[in-house]
C-alpha cells in the first residue's frame, strides 16, 4: 500500500497524504498499483457521465465527461500523445525525432493527434447509453493503465527520464496483480470486454513496435501515448452496434 500515493502522484491529480520520500524507481514500484488508479478514474468519470444524462443530452454528457476525465489526469497522457505524434512519425533519425519530442511546443502533427483522439472518444461516448459506458469507461481507464506494464524490458530510446525511472522499478509481479482488476471487468463484461482488451493488445504492440523502430525504444511519452490509445480503442469496440 505504500506506493498507492505515487500511483495517485504520477497518474492524476488527485493527492493521497503520504510520510513516504520519493526515490528513484518509485514510479515503476507503484506500477501495481495504475489499474486501480485507472479504476478510480474511470468511477468519476462513468459517474458525472450517468449524472449528466439525466439532464443534457449524450452529446453534452460525453463532453463534460471527457473534460473531467481530461482534468483528473492532468492532461500529461494527452502531453505524451501530442509530443509522439510530433515526433514519432517524422521522416528524420530517431535523434532528431526525440528532440523534436522533448519541445515543449506542439507541432502540426501533435494538434492532429489531439483533436483526432478526442473527437473518437467523444464521439464513441456519445453513442453509449448510460450503462453501456460505464463498463467501457471503466475498462478503458483501467485496462490502458496496466498496457503500460508491458514495457518491461522494452529498450530505453533515452538513459534517464521518467521512461527509464519506471523502467528500473517495475516487476514482473506487478503486471501479473495488476492485470486482474481489467480481467475481472472482461469477465463481468463478457464477450465485450474481451474483445475490447484484444484490440487493446494489439494497439499496445503497434506502439512499442513503432517507438523501437522510429525512436531506439521507449520513452515517458510513449507511456501516455498507449494510454490514451489503447483508452480510445477500448470505448470504440463498445460503440460497435450503439446501444
Amino acid at each position: 500500500m505504500k506506493y498507492l500515493p505515487s500511483a495517485f502522484d504520477l497518474l492524476t491529480t488527485l493527492h493521497l497524504p503520504s510520510s513516504k520520500k520519493w526515490q528513484a524507481g518509485d514510479s515503476g514500484r507503484s506500477a501495481v498499483w495504475y489499474s486501480l488508479v485507472g479504476l478510480c478514474i474511470g468511477g468519476l468519470v462513468a459517474g458525472i457521465f450517468a449524472l449528466a444524462q439525466m439532464v443534457f443530452s449524450r452529446m453534452v454528457s460525453a463532453a463534460l465527461s471527457l473534460a473531467l476525465w481530461a482534468l483528473l489526469t492532468g492532461g500529461l497522457h494527452l502531453d505524451g500523445l501530442a509530443d509522439c505524434f510530433d515526433g514519432m512519425f517524422q521522416a528524420s533519425d530517431p535523434e532528431r525525432r526525440l528532440e523534436i519530442m522533448k519541445d515543449p511546443r506542439i507541432g502540426a502533427f501533435g494538434v492532429i493527434g489531439l483533436v483526432l483522439v478526442l473527437f473518437i472518444k467523444f464521439s464513441a461516448l456519445a453513442s453509449l447509453s448510460s450503462m453501456r459506458a460505464t463498463g467501457a469507461i471503466l475498462l478503458s481507464a483501467s485496462f490502458a493503465r496496466w498496457c503500460v506494464l508491458l514495457t518491461w524490458k522494452q529498450p530505453l530510446a533515452r538513459p534517464d527520464g521518467f521512461g527509464a525511472d519506471f523502467s528500473s522499478g517495475l516487476r514482473a509481479g506487478s503486471i501479473i496483480l495488476g492485470g486482474l482488476i481489467p480481467l475481472g471487468l472482461a469477465i463481468w463484461l463478457k464477450g465485450t470486454g474481451f474483445v475490447a482488451i484484444g484490440f487493446g493488445l494489439l494497439v499496445t504492440a503497434f506502439i512499442l513496435l513503432a517507438a523501437r523502430r522510429n525512436l531506439g525504444g521507449i520513452t515517458g511519452d510513449v507511456l501516455g501515448m498507449i494510454i490514451e490509445l489503447v483508452e480510445a480503442t477500448v470505448l470504440l469496440v463498445f460503440s460497435f452496434g450503439g446501444q
